[in-house]
């Protein structure tokens, strides 16, 4: 490869493949809190929360990690602010503490939050605005879960990036999306020196099956992985579902263990490594052709979201299992034109799951959507593949992606507000 290109992609992994507690939405909201308090100085009295439709509806279903139960918006933002560390970023809340959940317990008693929806074009963009006494902050988040863009105290502008807010790219990423293609991911993927990238893809191996397996205990939601495993033959699907939909489940029940995400979801990062995990463990394949695949399948995630958007009316499960399919295509010594079949086979069959935003039943969309990507894995091993115009499907795969992105990001805003319409009326 090309040496720019080369490091290029590096530096994507390396700026997706990061490690968060639990559900992204809350979780940047208790970063933007804990840096606002720390600016402010001292425990705030009134905070307003203005937050797009898609961070609402990421937010309102899920329970805040280290919170003892705790969901929602203000509490997220409260406990951010009470208890949260911004330098551990996408981890604010592990440290956490009984006084800090009492503490921030007390303050959402007092009603000290107040939540607005924020007019904006912006998926992924919220505002707080937090005072106490003649202080006053405010903090403004663009695009990227820790993509601060403006800062002010008492009128004086802190921190402004005026450019970053036409910009569909947030200032926090250095790799470039738009260089992204099938065939250099591919080639990326068979190049890269493995020292490289194996710190990141063994804590993802680490991470990820640790709240799985934590997820099979049956403790958070329905259960879904351990309902899975018991009702289906014990077979290599069943594995992956069951286990990947566990990990999902327990994510968004409240567990406190970190996973890696990829395109700002932990969901999306679940999806796109834990079946591969299980796919080469079950088949005795060696490390190196696991880790090959799990950037194989990381980069082509961030592929497909690119076109879509961080936050969007269509289910990222989607775009992340499609990804784990054609991993597993690649992984077994698939040709690219077999890879490009499985990538079809799935985009034929499960665009249409929205997002009805973050929650524990996120876990059956993935086992879902799983279950699509191994059938797609399958018919393309056997030369099987849907005809260019099936649908919405094109000529090339590359248009393919960029169609259903298109279909994600532009096409379904109307379902998104009818969907967060639909969901704040209860």
């Amino acid at each position: 490869m090309d040496q720019r290109m080369y490091e290029n992609y590096l530096m994507i992994l390396k700026e997706e493949m990061i490690p968060a507690m639990g559900c992204t939405e809350p979780i940047a909201l208790a970063y933007g809190a804990a840096k606002a308090r720390e600016i402010l100085g001292r425990e705030p009295e009134k905070i307003l929360a203005k937050c797009s439709g898609n961070i609402i509806k990421n937010v309102r279903c899920v329970v805040i990690p280290n919170s003892g139960g705790m969901t929602g918006i203000e509490a997220a933002v409260v406990l951010g602010a009470i208890g949260g560390d911004s330098s551990k970023e996408m981890e604010v809340l592990a440290s956490a503490d009984e006084k800090a959940r009492k503490q921030a317990g007390e303050l959402l008693q007092r009603k000290i939050c107040r939540v607005e929806l924020l007019d904006s074009s912006i998926p992924l963009h919220f505002i707080l605005e937090m005072t106490a006494g003649s202080d006053r902050v405010f903090l403004e988040i663009r695009q990227d879960h820790l993509n601060i863009t403006r800062i002010e105290k008492n009128g004086e502008v802190l921190l402004d990036r005026e450019t970053e807010k036409e910009s569909s790219v947030p200032s926090v990423q250095q790799g470039d999306r738009t260089l992204l293609n099938l065939e250099d991911i591919r080639n990326f993927s068979d190049s890269v020196a493995l020292d490289q990238v194996k710190e990141l893809v063994e804590r993802q191996i680490s991470f990820n099956m640790a709240i799985a397996r934590e997820g099979m205990t049956g403790k958070y939601g329905l259960g879904i992985g351990r309902v899975i495993k018991e009702s289906y033959s014990d077979e290599m699907l069943t594995k992956m579902r069951s286990l990947t939909a566990a990990a999902s489940e327990a994510r968004m029940g409240g567990c406190e263990m970190p996973v890696i995400i990829n395109s700002g979801s932990g969901n999306q990062g679940i999806a796109c490594s834990v079946p591969l995990i299980i796919y080469a463990r079950e088949m005795e394949l060696p490390d190196e052709a696991l880790y090959r695949a799990l950037v194989f399948s990381n980069l082509l995630t961030v592929y497909q979201k690119y076109y879509i958007g961080k936050l969007s009316a269509f289910c990222g499960a989607v775009s992340a299992s499609c990804a784990a399919g054609a991993a597993i295509t690649y992984m077994v010594g698939g040709s690219l034109e077999t890879i490009k079949m499985t990538i079809e086979n799935t985009l034929a069959n499960i665009p249409g799951i929205i997002c009805d935003g973050a929650k524990i039943s996120c876990a059956a969309k993935i086992a879902a959507s799983l279950d699509a990507a191994f059938l797609a894995h399958h018919l393309a091993m056997n030369h099987q593949a849907y005809s260019p115009y099936t649908g919405i499907l094109q000529e090339e795969t590359s248009e393919t992606i960029s169609c259903v992105g298109m279909i994600g990001k532009e096409g379904m805003r109307e379902t998104d507000k009818e969907i967060l319409k639909i969901m704040l009326e209860h």
